[in-house]
């Protein structure tokens, strides 16, 4: 196992250093910068700026100072939060960000999946066609719809939850926020896992299982459900990282103080090292889930860890 386990994290270095190299450079190649919008700046001024944050330097040679930095776990200033590190900023919002995601994520997981093995257990009946429906309808209708219609049903017409704000503690202020980011993985688990599960029925066996006797609820439980996850932790690596990542859709629509917001204002501000910062964060979630999946698969088939 520790063999595998070296191959796939020195796998992730080259992938996170080319993306770092390609958000550096778009960055850089983007019209405008961060200090275009100040009004009536004197050039001297300017110019005191741009040498304060390295910016009239070579590209190459802010690029290698962005990398020894990052290699001391430092993101950089931002240019415009005063006094903020990117660092800093992260992990302010990070905390409301991984609640609503992570939160998001065990409601799907624990909805899609029953779900899915109800409609498998059920196939070409009546309750299978209306969860693939309603799943259908989860993953056609986007989320920047469903958060306003699920504040003005119960937030502003039923007055039963906040439609805006945060509150360390309070639960009710991310009921629809995570609701709105739920759906969506709810349906495509739902609707991965009745597949397998499909799959896995007619295997041989499950045939045997059904030749011994077993009863078709054990069956399900015992011997069909496991084999038939496989596929659905193979989604939830990537599923995790867009949950947090999908959140910058929800916070900007419930005003939550998570990561997404300073996403956004990075990119609206041409603050590099904020955007740049945000895009590194994203990408090693990203790879670390991926990273923890592929592990998990190891772990479960030994076939894979053995290259074969």
């Amino acid at each position: 196992m520790g063999p595998y386990i070296l191959r796939r994290l020195l796998g992730t270095i080259p992938t996170l250093l080319v993306i770092i190299t390609l958000a550096f450079v778009v960055m850089r190649l983007a019209p405008g910068g961060p200090f275009d919008d100040e009004q009536l700046l004197p050039p001297e001024i300017m110019a005191n700026l741009q040498t304060a944050y390295g910016l009239d330097q070579p590209v190459h040679v802010q690029y290698a100072r962005y990398l020894r930095g990052l290699l001391h776990g430092d993101l950089g200033p931002s240019f415009r939060y005063k006094d903020y590190r990117v660092t800093e900023l992260i992990a302010q919002g990070l905390p409301v960000t991984a609640t609503i995601g992570i939160a998001a994520l065990l409601v799907s997981v624990l909805l899609g999946v029953p779900c899915g093995v109800i409609a498998a257990a059920r196939r070409n009946g009546a309750l299978d066609h209306a969860l693939m429906s309603a799943a259908l309808v989860g993953l056609a209708v986007p989320g920047f719809v469903v958060a306003p219609l699920l504040a003005l049903v119960f937030g502003i017409r039923l007055g039963w939850l906040p439609v805006g704000g945060w509150e360390a503690g309070d639960w009710r202020f991310a009921v629809l926020p995570v609701v709105t980011l739920a759906l969506p993985f709810v349906a495509y688990i739902a609707r991965l896992t009745r597949g397998s599960m499909l799959e896995v029925l007619e295997s041989p066996f499950i045939r045997t299982a059904r030749a011994k006797g077993l009863s078709p609820a054990r069956i399900l439980r015992v011997h069909a459900l496991p084999p038939a996850l496989m596929p659905v932790l193979s989604y939830l690596g990537p599923a995790a990282a867009a949950a947090l990542t999908g959140s910058l859709v929800v916070e900007q629509v419930f005003g939550l103080p998570g990561v997404g917001r300073y996403f956004v204002q990075g990119a609206i501000n041409r603050d590099y090292t904020l955007v740049m910062g945000m895009v590194i964060f994203y990408a090693a979630l990203l790879l670390a889930l991926n990273l923890l999946v592929d592990l998990l698969y190891g772990c479960l088939d030994p076939r894979i860890r053995h290259g074969q």
